[in-house]
């Protein structure tokens, strides 16, 4: 791989959270990943059920949304299907993070596995404009999945950060676009900014952080913003991304996969952490993600919602200011109208 150019996310040959999105102690690297093995090798014993049966989807992904909105589908972990109107009268269709194998993992018989099926079936979505893949792990780059995209003729644009476009090369996507933090890259009707998380990726055990993670600031023709943050930890990036980009309308947080504490604290969001980072992007409403598909950590499988919606309810905020769709919902949500708070 060629030298990185200089920022203050890379030293040159691997990427980094810098202070500006983290708190100033943080584990070193090689300790960390030798405490996760030590982990994964004496963890306990799942809790989660075997096999749950979604309920009945609700709503239609092929509707146009209705004036004033933007159409979200929950798919599962971080798979949403967003469709945004442009002033034509048609719509961008948005796929984040897709996953829709029995596994993520780079092995088809072991790994974790899915405790439902997706959602919506990809076959059932309309045609897709905009692919979104915000790092490298499996359970968000999933190349099964982007090959099965290629295969259905929708030849999407495909936006990542930087260094992740090589994995994504024999997918049959011909179009990827790799973005730095605070880069940009505009289609009619839709500005996508990568935007920093605090976070790392890799894909083996000799390609730690070599390729960049973000998340997505997508901005419409009228000034509509739908924030979706990949994979992150809780952390200062909130306001910069604020400052610089605005408040989003609407934001899609991860809620889950944060147990053990001391291990997970400096990659993945509390419930809590969620809602603060809700509140420090300033957005209108929140949609919490990355919970309830794959057993990645020792929380169990229902905690991370109840939890989400006891802070609600403990910050005194209107119940339906953050929460979670079902697996399969597709519902419209408002845009933030003029005076809106």
């Amino acid at each position: 791989m060629p030298p990185l150019p200089a920022s203050d996310h890379t030293d040159g040959t691997r990427f980094f959270n810098p202070p500006s999105i983290r708190p100033a102690a943080a584990p070193p690297g090689r300790m960390r990943r030798l405490s996760i093995l030590k982990w994964q090798w004496n963890r306990p014993k799942s809790d989660w059920p075997a096999w749950i049966e979604n309920p009945v989807p609700t709503g239609d992904p092929h509707a146009l949304p209705a004036p004033g909105t933007v159409q979200v589908t929950f798919i599962g972990h971080s798979t949403f299907l967003i469709r945004m109107p442009r002033p034509d009268g048609t719509v961008l269709s948005i796929l984040t993070d897709p996953v829709f194998s029995l596994r993520c993992s780079p092995f088809s018989f072991m790994g974790p596995k899915r405790v439902r099926v997706p959602g919506r079936a990809l076959a059932d979505l309309p045609h897709i404009d905009v692919v979104l893949v915000s790092h490298a792990h499996y359970d968000h780059m999933d190349l099964p999945t982007l090959r099965a995209i290629a295969r259905r003729g929708d030849d999407p644009l495909v936006v990542t950060p930087l260094c992740n476009a090589r994995f994504m090369r024999k997918t049959g996507l011909k179009r990827i676009m790799e973005l730095d933090w605070w880069q940009s890259v505009a289609i009619p009707g839709l500005e996508i900014t990568c935007t920093p998380a605090r976070h790392g990726a890799a894909r083996t055990p000799f390609d730690h952080n070599r390729s960049l993670w973000g998340g997505f600031m997508l901005r419409d023709g009228a000034g509509h913003q739908l924030f979706f943050a990949g994979d992150t930890a809780h952390g200062r990036h909130w306001g910069l991304i604020r400052d610089r980009l605005g408040a989003p309308d609407i934001a899609l947080l991860p809620i889950g996969a944060y147990d053990p504490r001391e291990l997970m604290a400096g990659v993945h969001t509390t419930p809590e952490e969620a809602l603060e980072g809700l509140r420090q992007l300033g957005a209108k409403h929140g949609i919490g993600m990355h919970f309830g598909t794959f057993r990645l950590t020792d929380e169990p499988m229902d905690e991370p919602v109840r939890r989400l919606a006891r802070a609600v309810q403990d910050t005194g905020l209107p119940p339906d200011m953050m929460g979670v769709l079902e697996h399969g919902e597709c519902r419209d949500i408002a845009w933030r109208q003029p005076g809106d708070a």
